[in-house]
């Protein structure tokens, strides 16, 4: 091979290489700024807890969280898209976990919380919606958009702990405001549980986790967005997330015999973009964990 031949070789090769680099590139922003943003998951978690009572057992949630309405290909179209998925489920009740507004939106249109509240309206109508503020429910008014919601007929809980019985379920929701903003009062909640019905705690962000008593079977929690860039982007099975190894980020985390769930969320902040973690309806089975026998 003469010394031109393989200056011809080395670019052919490089031009290859760039063109194959672009179109890699290209697809992943396709994927990450239009294709995944738009999508919605419906993905079923089986949750076995224990101190869960048989009486529960096969009780079904629904929780959703980081709504952003306004958020770029997430606006009120959407909102109602979503909104129609949750009347249609058969779960017994629907939990929402925090910032249904966005504080400022890079490619998108606010949208006052009023307007996101009034398409609640057809959820409410059909099961119960238990919700807590988050953190840019906060930033953009928290008792504005409390109000907004109450009057839509969802029941606020920031604070708040609310007996509830499901199909003959009988067990607490324990609301505590948002970590970051919402000041919350673990102690003054849990305070007002008046018996040993199991609990779910249910806040926007999983920070709190770790300061909720383990008198609460499980934790429900948002913001995290599962990261919203995934390097895997592909359906696992393992509850476990895997973005930078946290245990923080979504799904189903287990410290010693305390249960934590993060939903991923549907829509975005800061960065307009989901990759590998689509916007998710998270459907939750609570199941009654079978006790070891005793020695």
């Amino acid at each position: 091979m003469t010394r031109l031949e393989a200056s011809r070789r080395r670019r052919r090769w490089l031009t290859w290489s760039l063109r194959i680099a672009v179109a890699t590139l290209l697809a992943i922003a396709v994927r990450g700024f239009i294709w995944e943003p738009s999508q919605l998951v419906e993905r079923d978690h089986v949750l076995a807890l224990p101190g869960w009572p048989a009486s529960c057992d096969g009780l079904r949630l629904d929780v959703v969280a980081d709504t952003h309405t306004g958020s770029p290909r997430n606006g009120l179209e959407n909102l109602d898209r979503w909104v129609q998925r949750l009347v249609e489920s058969d779960a017994d009740a629907v939990l929402m976990a925090g910032d249904y507004v966005i504080l400022s939106v890079f490619l998108g249109t606010y949208i006052p919380a009023d307007v996101v509240a009034r398409h609640l309206r057809p959820l409410t109508a059909r099961k119960p919606v238990y919700a807590v503020l988050g953190n840019h429910d906060w930033w953009k008014d928290g008792p504005k958009v409390r109000d907004a919601f109450v009057a839509a007929g969802v029941r606020m809980i920031d604070d708040h702990a609310e007996a509830v019985e499901l199909r003959g379920c009988r067990f607490w929701i324990a609301g505590l405001g948002d970590f970051l903003e919402g000041k919350p009062d673990v102690a003054g909640t849990f305070a007002m549980i008046g018996d040993d019905a199991p609990v779910v705690a249910l806040t926007h962000g999983p920070d709190l986790f770790r300061d909720i008593p383990a008198r609460a079977a499980l934790t429900v929690a948002g913001h995290t967005h599962g990261g919203q860039i995934d390097p895997w982007p592909f359906p696992r099975h393992d509850p476990q997330p895997f973005v930078l190894g946290s245990p923080w980020l979504k799904w189903h985390v287990v410290d010693g015999d305390r249960h934590l769930f993060v939903t991923p969320g549907i829509g975005t902040s800061i960065l307009p973009m989901r990759l590998g973690v689509p916007p998710e309806i998270s459907r939750l089975t609570l199941r009654a964990q079978a006790l070891p026998p005793a020695r």
